[in-house]
């Protein structure tokens, strides 16, 4: 019987990916644990390893699709002694879901063509309904398709005024909403309730420039899924800050001592070379075992409390970042911290990690001293409860004892939920990490 291959589910959240590449082809024979696929996820590209034993039969998803569907039929595989070419010309791709029924034909059409002429406008009645009901309980209904097209313009499909059967809500509904028209009026905001500013759609933005002057580049998954979560963040979580500076003249003078004293490998280069970030994991990591109702990740049924300290690391890549965790950093030397580091960085901008390597933590740190950056604010990154951006060190005044000397200086500000973590807290958190930096010794007590 022949076996379908299926679209992975490559981490908990995942729901469609890209099939960038086949390396296995039609008749090629395949055992377990042979990678078949490359698979592009928002933040990385992933191998697919073959389960079953057989032979391909037909492949379904071309290599180079977007969006397909997790669970979907990508491939077919014969199993042993089976007729191939049977096997293949049985595949099909599987019918389409109840809930996912295809939209009317005028609702397929690619998002660049001109939309249909609308058909007459509703009854009074009709258009006065806050949203097509169905089954008495407020459910919109709305081709998959209006639903693509209606998050990538930015717009809430509940927003919009259904024209097709029974106020089902199609492409050409989305795409009159782009330019303004056939959108109901935003909900009224409950008395005491925040008002958040609505933003503005693609056709009011272009409006601003003059045709022409401007380039259009299509938004990647990495891109999106960055702005939603930010999004998310600023909009859900109650962010205050506390900014302090610390004296790293020990630290750098003991990561000097370190590096010269590092042993070498077989043609002579440094096992390592640690960094001032590498001090900076492992101070967060240690510090939050010291204020432990710090180590913590909200959420509304109870506060989630970590015994261990796992710090993700903002990394920059090609298009957007991403951040890698060392788990359990509070327990590992600035030697493993630093070959963590260096490892996940160069993976994270070949898109070669995994999604466990990046999922999850208790707090994170943004580094952005190696651009010159002396002080900033970072956003939350659910579900972490604190973020440390980190400035640049650099020479400055300072008066001690009534004199002025000058000393290596860094700036650093904790970022923080203020439902987890309350203004005290949070102060005694970055009070900790300050003693820590200055007195690096004292990491490994």
């Amino acid at each position: 019987m022949p076996i379908n291959i299926l679209m992975p589910a490559l981490s908990p959240t995942m729901e469609k990916g890209n099939l960038a590449k086949w390396l296995k082809k039609e008749g090629d024979t395949v055992k377990s644990g042979d990678v078949i696929a490359e698979i592009e996820t928002d933040k990385a590209t992933m191998e697919v390893e073959a389960v079953d034993e057989g032979t391909i039969a037909k492949i379904v998803v071309p290599e180079g699709t977007q969006d397909v569907p997790v669970n979907d039929v990508i491939a077919v595989l014969a199993g042993d002694g089976e007729d191939v070419k049977a096997a293949g010309a049985g595949a099909a791709k599987p019918a389409p879901k109840p809930a996912e029924a295809p939209a009317p034909k005028a609702a397929a059409a690619p998002a660049p063509a001109p939309a249909p002429a609308a058909p007459p406008a509703p009854a009074p009645q009709a258009a006065a309904s806050s949203a097509p009901q169905a089954n008495g309980h407020g459910r919109i209904f709305s081709s998959p398709l209006a639903r693509r097209l209606a998050k990538e313009a930015g717009i809430d499909v509940a927003r919009i005024i259904g024209s097709g059967p029974h106020g089902r809500i199609v492409a050409r509904d989305v795409e009159g909403a782009r330019s303004g028209k056939g959108l109901k009026a935003p909900a009224a905001t409950p008395a005491g309730g925040p008002t958040l500013a609505p933003s503005m759609s693609d056709q009011q933005v272009r409006a601003l420039f003059e045709e022409g002057s401007y380039e259009v580049v299509p938004h990647d998954g990495m891109r999106r899924t960055i702005a939603q979560r930010l999004t998310a963040s600023v909009q859900t979580i109650p962010h205050f800050y506390l900014t302090i500076d610390c004296d790293i003249g020990k630290l750098l003078t003991a990561r000097e001592e370190i590096n010269k004293q590092a042993p070498t490998d077989k043609d002579k280069k440094p096992l390592y070379k640690l960094s001032v970030n590498d001090f900076v994991i492992k101070a967060m990591a240690v510090a939050l075992q010291k204020i432990p109702n710090c180590n913590v990740s909200w959420t509304d049924g109870g506060m989630l409390k970590h015994k261990h300290s796992d710090v993700g690391v903002a990394v920059a890549m090609p298009g957007g970042l991403i951040t890698p965790i060392i788990r359990k950093a509070e327990t590992k030397t600035l030697s493993a911290i630093s070959g963590e580091m260096k490892d996940f960085a160069a993976r994270a901008r070949a898109r070669k990690l995994k999604p466990e390597e990046y999922q999850g933590g208790t707090t994170a740190v943004s580094n952005l001293g190696m651009y010159g950056i002396n002080h900033f604010t970072a956003v939350i990154n659910p579900p972490h409860a604190t973020l440390l951006a980190v400035g640049t060190s650099e020479e400055r005044p300072v008066v001690r004892g009534g004199k002025i000397e000058i000393a290596h200086m860094m700036s650093v500000t904790l970022s923080c939920d203020h439902r987890a973590i309350d203004g005290a807290l949070g102060a005694e958190l970055i009070g900790a990490f300050k003693g820590l930096i200055e007195n690096p010794v004292m990491m490994m007590v």
